[in-house]
């Protein structure tokens, strides 16, 4: 299985470049990873100028030799890109694989709109800063080369289902990058936000007829909070119920996601049943 490797928001090293090739080659030698070169460009905030990193996406997604598209990490800049690089895309650019998430939320939003019917959420690259990043490496890895159980989401029950970063999520309701999630259970996480941005995204997220359409809202992991003065006292989940509950959507409760090396997988869709 070859896996192409995209940085469509910001750059990463070539050490955790060789490391994952490392691990893959340990683990899961029936597995290549490919690294599009502008995995390594810098300019300003972003791993290459907004046509390097499209370009690159296209390109990768476009390639028959590849099987799946890997992104290398979060931060910011895919919204940039993300209509003119899925307005470039070819028809098979449909078989693969597209894994992720955080800032890569904005292009598996375009791509769940478009039809697209294999993404999934999980860990990247980027990752392997973390502590526990090469336990969730190896997940990510295992469902895409293997479809290994045991690196899903464990709450999965076999309804439609989606995850996003709750920031990512509420920039992107309203634009041409919104999927329809009707009948979907959405997994939120987020990381390095003050309780009261959650909060203030809870109440765009749940103000939104789209998303008043889905099965429910599970909450994943929200760390790294910043202080404020004054304390929001509420923490994420009274905020999440809070916001549910006031736009009649089901609370369905926890979720084991996250910006951590604890972050399990989630395929969009109907996936397999792990409750």
């Amino acid at each position: 299985m070859r896996i192409g490797v995209v940085a469509p928001s910001t750059p990463i090293k070539r050490e955790l470049a060789d490391r994952a090739v490392e691990i893959a080659a340990a683990d899961f030698p029936e597995a290549e990873l490919v690294f599009h070169p502008q995995c390594f460009l810098t300019h300003r905030h972003f791993a290459g100028e907004d046509h390097d990193r499209a370009a690159a996406f296209a390109d990768f997604a476009n390639d028959r030799s590849l099987d799946a598209l890997w992104f290398a990490r979060g931060g910011y800049g895919s919204c940039r890109i993300a209509e003119e690089a899925i307005a470039r895309l070819e028809p098979q650019a449909r078989d693969k694989l597209y894994l992720g998430y955080s800032d890569a939320g904005f292009l598996l939003a375009g791509l769940w709109r478009a039809g697209f019917k294999h993404l999934a959420h999980g860990a990247m690259i980027g990752d392997l800063r973390r502590s526990g990043g090469e336990a969730a490496v190896r997940r990510a890895l295992g469902w895409c080369v293997r479809r290994d159980p045991d690196a899903l989401e464990p709450g999965l029950d076999g309804r439609p289902s989606v995850a996003f970063n709750i920031t990512v999520l509420s920039q992107l309701l309203g634009t041409a990058l919104q999927p329809d999630l009707s009948g979907h259970v959405l997994l939120l996480e987020d990381v390095s936000e003050y309780m009261y941005s959650i909060d203030r995204s809870m109440f765009h997220i749940t103000s939104n007829p789209g998303v008043r359409a889905v099965a429910g809202i599970r909450l994943g992991r929200v760390s790294d909070v910043p202080v404020n003065e004054p304390d929001f006292v509420a923490d994420e989940e009274e905020v999440v119920r809070y916001w549910c509950e006031r736009a009649a959507i089901a609370f369905l409760g926890r979720a084991d996601i996250g910006h951590d090396g604890a972050n399990r997988v989630v395929p969009f869709g109907a996936g397999p049943n792990k409750g």
